[in-house]
């Protein structure tokens, strides 16, 4: 118990310290010292979980898995990654009066308040409570989405309130239909909701509430994930917001509201009789192909990077669709392999961006000549998140690959190896173009700063080590990720 408040109360406090402090360097420091605190204490309780046994607390209000586990230690390791890119990026914004103090003061107080949200989702063990918890990422997130107070800004904060509201609405009923499906086995009390609860007896809820609770929850929290065709608000959201932010909604946020569906896909696919998977196999194809023409007509470099996490949380969509150990380990190791590929490609992006005062990719040229370690680092993100060897994207795509032919489904894995080839050459295009093109005149060089450097190692180490060999701790944990989604407990 103690850890888990823990883990509530860092990301509040520095927050809240970070929010009323006077002092921009005193600021800074505050805030990344309390984004590591909470990637190791988020660590001390994943270790805990995959060495041992799920962590259940006050009365089981809290629970936390390996599924939930892999969650948390994602979320925190992002949030630690930004925080440190932040101080740099913010810097140039402070200097150049783009923002002031004050704004900068918030930016960090609501950076880790949208931390703490991400993170009670993955700790509670009831389906009300995780509703609770992924509502109350939006209303956070979408301050930091409007963070410029530009028009822009503002309407993508606006459409992102609106449909995640609406998205958000769609779940809570989805919520309770699925309460309503084990009422006769469970009652009326409040435990009825819980996770571990409704998975005990899966196999005889109401399986018409059931179907119709999932659909709803897919549609609601799929909403907030960016899967097709609810996907609108993500590319205005990811482009106005700070890049840090955008890595995050990306790297993380998305993954969240993904758990929320597969934390329902767990009790569904039983009740069901493995008939939940069609509907995840829809929706993922369904986002991987329409992310296509968007790539192929883009001019807002963010956008792009947008449309990408469309079709990336298809792909992981797809995985857990396809199921069976294969499918589900190669959909779990893609979920890793996108927070690091995606993070990376934002943080560099976002740095280009600044330097080049534009998002507009037809104004952006040369990148190598005029930044070279920031352009050589984005080419290799780039190149690793349209799923090309030897980068990690490749190997958690080739997994899924093969769960699909050894689920008996050929054209399934055709066309999704069709949509990649097609995503890649559509990026691959315009990222060639901004990469190897003339630079500006205007554009002076421009060295990568060391808060920049810094952040940018782990994903880079982790983006390429896992594209030749998987860690031994990560693959356990992936098995044992796997395992909760087919009923192993862990």
């Amino acid at each position: 118990m103690a850890s888990i408040i823990a883990l509530y109360a860092i990301p509040f406090l520095t927050g809240l310290l970070a929010g009323l402090s006077k002092k921009t360097q005193w600021c800074e420091k505050l805030q990344a010292v309390g984004a590591l605190l909470t990637l190791l204490t988020a660590g001390h309780i994943a270790v805990t979980v995959w060495t041992g046994q799920p962590v259940t607390a006050a009365n089981d209000v809290f629970y936390i898995d390996a599924l939930g586990a892999f969650n948390l230690f994602l979320i925190a390791l992002v949030g630690f990654i930004a925080s440190i890119y932040s101080v740099g990026y913010m810097r140039h914004e402070l200097a150049e009066q783009i923002i002031g103090p004050r704004q900068l003061r918030f930016y960090y107080a609501f950076f880790h308040f949208f931390i703490l949200t991400m993170l009670m989702v993955s700790t509670v063990n009831s389906l009300g409570l995780l509703w609770v918890g992924i509502e109350l990422t939006t209303l956070v997130s979408a301050l930091l989405v409007a963070f410029y107070g530009q028009s822009n800004a503002l309407e993508a904060a606006w459409k992102y309130l609106i449909m995640g509201s609406v998205g958000i609405a769609f779940a809570l009923l989805g919520i309770i239909f699925i309460y309503l499906s084990g009422m006769q086995t469970l009652g009326q009390q409040s435990p009825a909701l819980n996770w571990t609860e409704l998975t005990q007896v899966a196999a005889v809820l109401n399986a018409e509430w059931v179907k119709l609770g999932f659909i709803f929850i897919l549609v609601g929290f799929g909403t907030k994930a960016g899967l097709a065709p609810m996907h609108f608000w993500l590319p205005d959201a990811h482009s106005q917001a700070p890049s840090p932010i955008s890595a995050v909604l990306s790297g993380v946020l998305l993954n969240t509201a993904l758990y929320g569906v597969f934390r329902v896909y767990a009790i569904a696919n039983v009740t069901l009789a493995g008939q939940a998977s069609h509907y995840l196999v829809i929706f993922g194809l369904l986002s991987m192909a329409i992310t296509v023409p968007f790539i192929m007509v883009q001019h807002d470099l963010k956008r792009m990077l947008a449309y990408s996490s469309v079709e990336h949380m298809g792909i992981i969509t797809l995985g857990v669709g396809i199921g069976g150990p294969l499918g589900l380990y190669g959909a779990f190791l893609h979920m890793f392999n996108h927070s690091m590929a995606k993070s990376l490609l934002f943080f560099t992006a976002g740095s280009i961006c600044q330097h080049y005062r534009s998002k507009q990719m037809h104004r952006i040229s040369g990148i190598l000549k005029v930044m070279p370690a920031t352009g050589a680092i984005f080419l290799l993100a780039a190149v690793a998140i349209t799923g090309a060897p030897p980068f990690n994207i490749f190997l958690s795509e080739i997994t899924i690959m093969m769960a699909g032919f050894q689920s008996g489904r050929p054209w399934l894995t055709v066309a999704f190896v069709a949509l990649i080839v097609l995503i890649f050459a559509g990026m691959m295009f315009y990222v060639v173009k901004m990469v190897f093109g003339e630079a500006p005149a205007r554009v002076e060089k421009m060295t990568l700063d060391g808060w920049s450097a810094a952040a940018l190692i782990i994903p880079l180490a982790l983006v390429v080590v896992c594209g030749w060999v998987i860690p031994p701790i990560l693959d356990s944990t992936l098995y044992q990720v796997s395992g909760v989604l087919q009923g192993a407990g862990r």
